[in-house]
């Protein structure tokens, strides 16, 4: 049976591996993106013109990072917001409160 400590010490080692992958996929987001920029600033884009006056004006890196964003926020949300989280807090209270 494991003790407190190290159960505790397994719940922060999840933790921490959730929180550094999120900066590794953050980083990753950061640099592609930029990729993505320059290459749709070099490609010429920028200056296409079509009859289809309301969509011609996005870059298409932009829907690349919406959609990645949004991946990438839920993310953030799993490694700094997690329900592992919530559960250590509420337990800490209950622990505190019967002492």
């Amino acid at each position: 049976m494991k003790t407190e400590a190290e159960l505790k010490e397994e719940s922060l080692w999840r933790i921490a591996k959730k929180r550094a992958k999120f900066k590794r996929s953050l980083l990753v987001y950061v640099i592609m993106n930029a990729f993505f920029w320059v290459i749709w600033y070099f490609s010429g884009e920028r200056i296409h013109f079509s009859s289809d006056k309301e969509w011609s004006h996005i870059p298409w890196p932009l829907w690349a990072m919406i959609g990645w964003g949004i991946g990438l926020i839920f993310q953030y949300i799993g490694a700094y917001h997690s329900p592992d989280t919530l559960e250590q807090r509420e337990y800490e209270k209950l622990k505190n409160n019967n002492s």
